[in-house]
């Protein structure tokens, strides 16, 4: 009892700490939620819906159940998570977060997953996009596309790590209810299956098609507005002297491990907000630019307050624990960072090739087309966002309209 009234407590504090805030510094919350939503609508819904509602149509036509069964004996042995969770992995790899959470989720909404494997699925398929690596970070932000590859292995590579060692994660609790049948490879179980889960699906063809441009919309709706409360909740912490108090603190840390105490500051950063941390960490005048990549490849693997949330309430529609996620986060953090110092010298000072200074905002070369994506989707994201945004009402209005 009195537990949960310190944590009534404890939250209305919080609340009313961030309204006061809001009103104390209406300007700079202003221009913070203008920068999260600018971010929002311009890169992450565009490059996001595609993905999310070709996650949703492969789920409905039985696409999964496909795949599932043929990648069962690779998942099985390695992952200890059942065929279907290799969508979830590519898929994350392929889009970036919170992707992953978003498939594992549907999956277990679906009865695909158990409990446990579901657990363990989210803790290795929540990856930065490689869109985002080599464009927004390794062009945009170092101005150096050769660092893509040596960010993106250690990243990957981590991330393969991390399923790994959560392979073994609930092996106690699943021993009563789990068979270890691995299954067989088999085209032609795998297209039975496939077949079957379609005709399952009762819903016709239109209305699948509406369900998951809704369903996607929502939950990218859903990311915007948490993108834009932590980018809000990052600069009303910095105004206030609690990020730089922090930084201190941190710095200690930092003294024992080596690493210069300039990078704190955008180091808690990073915690709360990937790209406002990457973006201040390319920016510091330390000699080391290994010390800056071993920063980011944490802050990578860590995924930053902002996409934790995401992700927490991704899976709060289910009874999958976080804890396990969150875990798995700072194991991914500290292994990408240990992969990123020894592989520093043969994927990065071997084929180093600097990008001038100039080159991306005045005219990309060929070469850089990480960067001309991005450039890209700015340009067409907002337009692309508001009729994306226009369809799924429409179809919204037309459903409640035949009720």
């Amino acid at each position: 009892m009195l537990i949960q009234l310190f944590k009534t407590i404890l939250l209305s504090s919080l609340v009313l700490m961030i309204a006061v805030l809001l009103v104390t510094f209406p300007k700079q919350a202003y221009e913070a939620s203008l920068l999260g939503l600018s971010m929002w609508w311009e890169v992450v819904f565009p490059s996001l819906l595609p993905f999310f509602i070709t996650a949703e149509l492969l789920l409905s036509f039985g696409v999964v159940k496909f795949f599932g069964r043929l990648l069962e004996p690779i998942m099985r042995p390695v992952f200890n998570v059942p065929g279907v969770g290799s969508f979830a992995w590519l898929m994350g790899m392929a889009s970036g977060y919170p992707t992953g959470a978003k498939i594992s989720t549907r999956l277990r909404e679906e009865k695909e997953l158990t409990q446990i494997e579901a657990e363990r699925l989210v803790s290795f398929t929540n990856a930065s996009s490689p869109l985002f690596i080599f464009g927004a970070i390794a062009v945009g932000f170092f101005h150096d596309v050769s660092l893509g590859l040596l960010i993106a292995i250690s990243h990957y590579a981590g991330n393969f790590i991390v399923g790994l060692c959560m392979r073994f994660y609930g092996r106690s609790k699943e021993k009563e209810t789990f068979s270890k049948s691995a299954g067989k490879f088999s085209w032609k179980l795998a297209l039975k299956d496939m077949h079957q889960f379609r005709i399952n699906d009762q819903r016709p063809i239109g209305m699948v098609l509406g369900d998951a441009i809704i369903q996607s919309i929502q939950t990218l709706v859903m990311v915007g507005g948490f993108i834009i409360l932590f980018s809000v909740l990052t600069e009303m912490l910095h105004l206030i002297q609690i990020t730089p108090f922090i930084s201190e603190v941190i710095g200690l840390l930092f003294s024992i491990l080596s690493l210069p105490l300039e990078l704190s500051l955008p180091f808690i950063s990073g915690l709360f907000e990937i790209t406002i941390g990457v973006n201040l960490i390319s920016k510091v005048n330390i000699d080391s630019l290994l010390q800056k990549l071993i920063i980011v490849s944490f802050i990578l693997g860590f995924n930053g307050f902002s996409i934790q949330a995401q992700v927490a309430s991704i899976l709060a529609k289910t009874d999958i624990r976080f804890k396990p996620y969150f875990f798995a986060r700072i194991l991914h953090g500290l292994i990408a960072s240990i992969l990123t110092i020894f592989l520093y010298q043969p994927l990065y000072l071997a084929r180093k090739q600097p990008l001038p200074s100039d080159v991306p905002v005045i005219h990309p070369a060929d070469d850089y087309i990480w960067y001309e994506w991005i450039i890209q989707l700015k340009q067409i994201g907002p337009i692309f966002t508001l009729i994306s945004l226009f369809v799924a009402l429409s179809i919204l209005l037309k459903r409640v309209s035949k009720r």
